[in-house]
């Protein structure tokens, strides 16, 4: 007898090694990410970072400020994203409940036919048993996985680091947003600017064309230079109203940012092309590792990728569960709290292996590698991102500088030439085609100087951005 049991334990201990066995994935062990990045932004070795300065210091306008509040407080995206959190908070408390025995109160009430012919039947008759009894029972009934391969304790991990990557995932969102909100503001403004110089430019061309119709009448200049004059009076009336939509477009994307219907927007309008973009500080390529939310997110993403791994691989093994029961049960109601004559108890434990599903289980595993590569790859390219952006951006900030220093210089001449032919026009010694070439040539370049002070500071905040400041 004994050796009999031997043999039956050692058959099932065989049947668990065999079935209990991994395969191995197809393309082999998940590799470590790569984090290598250069020492630095071309040769730059501070490691000031300005991307842990609080969007509240880094933009100093306050009227920037209460939109980019606004925005926080009331954007749709936002508040999805909020939600979405809340939601894998509660997936955490969900997975942690499974650490714990499921113990739930039953009550029933049934009957059995039974064949008189059977074995029950023939006892009951034998016993005087009247066959037919209903069945009245209540109690508590109880079940528990225990966790001998961490599968639930993993499962919970992987919830929790979920839950992170989607705080990141929010605070990349927060990122987007004030760089958006920054940016149409910049253009909004650039828009006023560039109609103030529109306006301004028009009111001389009117005063220039009055000139050119006195000088008609005098014979000095023929009826072809004060239609060139006209054109030119209603080209750029006509360029005040495409300008005017601009703005009402840039208007309501700031708007819809901000979760409200269209209305004016409070801004500062005076010296737009006299503000100085941010002082920015890039810092070493290492800290975007820090820094950016994305980057954060993708590597939290690896973390439960590899928990789930874990998960996945703890299918294959054998699963322990306990399953109880206390109660009362009785055929007569009445008889239900007879103690302890009605009382029922029961105590199980049973070995599970998987056998004819083991396919799924190998699929399921296949994939949460796959999944985990996958997450690899995300990673290395949020950090391969990051620099080439931050790179780039470094370098058009540099070069928005030098560009909008000589084009200031431009600006000042031009002016002055404006002056120059009206004075030669008067004198006859230019013609008018001189005059309103050197006008048209001063507008754009003035155009010009405002459109390269809107690139330079959406350069810094997309720099800002880039670095991972924002969501502070």
């Amino acid at each position: 007898m004994g050796k009999t049991m031997n043999a039956a334990y050692l058959g099932v201990l065989l049947v668990l090694c065999t079935t209990a066995c991994v395969p191995a994935f197809p393309k082999g062990a998940a590799r470590s990410p790569n984090t290598q990045v250069p020492l630095s932004y071309g040769g730059i070795t501070d490691s000031t970072n300005s991307a842990q300065t609080t969007w509240r210091d880094f933009y100093h306008d306050p009227k920037l400020g209460e939109l980019i509040d606004a925005a926080i407080r009331n954007n749709q995206e936002l508040n999805i994203l909020t939600a979405e959190l809340d939601i894998a908070e509660n997936e955490i408390m969900a997975r942690r409940g499974e650490y714990y025995p499921k113990v739930g109160l039953r009550a029933g009430l049934g009957i059995d036919k039974v064949g008189t012919y059977s074995s029950q039947g023939v006892s009951d008759d034998a016993n005087g048993v009247a066959q037919n009894l209903p069945s009245f029972g209540l109690g508590l009934a109880a079940s528990w996985e225990i966790d001998i391969w961490k599968k639930l304790r993993n499962q919970t991990k992987s919830a929790t680091i979920r839950y992170l990557a989607t705080r990141e995932g929010r605070h990349l969102a927060i990122t987007n947003l004030v760089a958006e909100i920054a940016s149409s503001y910049y253009e909004l403004q650039a828009l006023y600017a560039t109609l103030d110089v529109v306006k301004q430019n028009i009111a001389l061309q009117q005063r220039a064309l009055t000139v050119v119709r006195l000088q008609k009448e005098a014979a000095r200049v023929t009826e072809l230079a004060v239609k060139r004059f006209e054109a030119e009076v209603l080209k750029n009336q006509s360029r005040q109203y495409a300008i005017a939509q601009q703005m009402v477009e840039t208007e309501n994307r700031i708007n819809f940012l901000l979760g409200r219907f269209p209305q004016p927007i409070d801004l500062q309008r005076d010296h737009f092309a006299d503000q100085l973009p941010p002082i920015l500080h890039a810092g070493i390529p290492s800290q975007l590792l820090e820094n950016r939310p994305d980057v954060k997110q993708a590597w939290l993403e690896i973390l439960a990728a590899n928990l789930d791994v874990k998960v996945a691989k703890a299918s294959f093994y054998p699963a322990l569960g306990i399953n109880a029961t206390l109660g009362l049960q009785s055929f007569d109601p009445l008889k239900l709290v007879s103690f302890p004559a009605s009382l029922v108890y029961g105590l199980a434990a049973d070995l599970m292996v998987p056998l004819i599903n083991r396919k799924a289980i190998t699929a399921n595993y296949f994939s949460a590698n796959s999944r985990e590569l996958q997450a690899v790859y995300h990673y290395e390219r949020a950090i391969l991102s990051g620099f080439v952006e931050v790179s780039k951006l470094l370098s058009m900030v540099y070069n928005l500088e030098q560009s909008y220093n000589l084009k200031t210089q431009e600006v000042e001449k031009l002016t002055q030439s404006i002056d120059i032919s009206g004075r030669l026009f008067s004198s006859a010694r230019a013609d008018y085609m001189e005059v309103l070439l050197t006008r048209r040539d001063a507008l754009e370049a003035q155009l010009e100087l405002i459109e390269n002070k809107k690139r330079q500071l959406l350069a810094a905040v997309s720099l800002y951005r880039a670095l991972g400041g924002g969501w502070r």
